[in-house]
């Protein structure tokens, strides 16, 4: 091991005061691990951060290390740490100190902020200092690019579909659009027994997903997706619905849902601010769920259920840590999967 790691950080929000810089190495408090860090996912949530600032804070006087979501390998660790030796293979939890249960937070600022955000420290670095409490055994049979995608993006389609949605086999899923959160849920939802419909713009992309185990794919630019939902489901709806778009486009859900049905409100593509018509939501007497990733325990599950069941994580790109900028173009262009930087 050297003296000296790269690491991204920043001082201001905007992309253009990212800075590749160089820095020791840190030593492991009690209560900690240093991991050696191999890939790290990127998500939506970066794109915010990054550029516009999203929930964070600078410190001072200090920059910060943006990113969540890294696989690697402890390193070293510090005096009380219980749960992992060197050598392990980790991933982070992205909502540090979310262990179970409903998670910290209150009635005005909501539930815990996520790694690199300024609240806490980020992993886009060729070391990340942790508590031992914020990471879990990564899978076996995932590698460390696709083991991840898991903290942020796989999470959250397990903890809408299986920890929240208790999904049955049989029941109709749609999934919206192809990111890594879409083609998680699709793959989760496939596994179990559910009948997928997968909603994109790219009919590339849908014959794709098809190919993941989507029954059907359904062109929004070309048909109106409720319309063909209804169609597909003889006008019984959809069971669980994955809004990644949000915003107005709740509203589209709310109608294409079944009698009973399950909404994940995940994305907010289309702003912050929802709709959607009050009687739909009566007379069908639907569950709209805001999801927030998940908990520790919810991702252990899911590492659990990714060996057994097989899952594999789509990946669209990687990017050398030297080359964040482009992995971040990528991301703004729209990927079919995740996009990862490798680190090691």
């Amino acid at each position: 091991m050297t003296d000296v790691m790269k690491y991204w950080t920043m001082s201001a929000a905007g992309r253009d005061n990212l800075e590749l810089a160089e820095g020791p190495i840190p030593t492991p408090a009690p209560g900690q691990i240093l991991v050696r860090v191999a890939a790290v996912a990127l998500n939506f949530r970066d794109h915010l951060a990054i550029d516009d600032g999203l929930t964070m804070i600078f410190p001072e006087p200090e920059p910060f290390v943006p990113g969540s979501d890294m696989a690697g390998v402890v390193a070293a660790i510090g005096a009380g740490v219980d749960r992992f030796t060197p050598g392990d293979r980790v991933i982070s939890t992205c909502l540090p100190d979310w262990i179970d249960g409903p998670g910290p937070g209150n009635a005005r600022l909501g539930g815990p902020e996520a790694l690199g955000s300024g609240h806490y420290p980020g992993v886009l670095a060729e070391y990340a200092l942790l508590n031992q409490n914020w990471a879990v055994r990564a899978p076996d049979g995932l590698n460390d690019a696709e083991a991840s995608t898991l903290p942020m993006a796989g999470l959250t389609a397990w903890n809408a579909l299986i920890e929240n949605g208790h999904l049955r086999a049989g029941q109709t899923v749609v999934v919206q659009g192809t990111g890594g959160v879409a083609l998680f849920g699709l793959q989760i939802a496939a596994a179990h027994g559910a009948e997928v419909i997968v909603i994109s713009g790219d009919d590339a992309k849908l014959a794709d997903a098809k190919a993941l185990g989507a029954a059907h794919g359904i062109n929004r630019t070309t048909s109106d997706w409720v319309e063909a939902v209804y169609s597909l489901t003889d006008d019984q709806g959809a069971d669980h619905i994955l809004e990644t778009i949000g915003g107005h486009h709740l509203a589209r859900s709310i109608e294409a849902a079944a009698v009973g049905g399950r909404i994940s409100l995940i994305g907010i593509l289309n702003g912050y601010e929802i709709s959607g018509g009050i009687a739909h939501l009566a007379r069908k007497k639907l569950t709209i769920d805001g999801i927030q990733v998940g908990h520790r325990r919810a991702l252990e599950n899911l590492v659990r259920a990714v060996d057994r069941i097989g899952i594999s994580p789509v990946i669209a790109s990687r990017y050398p840590l030297a080359d964040l900028p482009s992995a971040l173009d990528h991301l703004d262009r729209g990927a079919f999967g995740k996009v990862v930087v490798t680190v090691a």
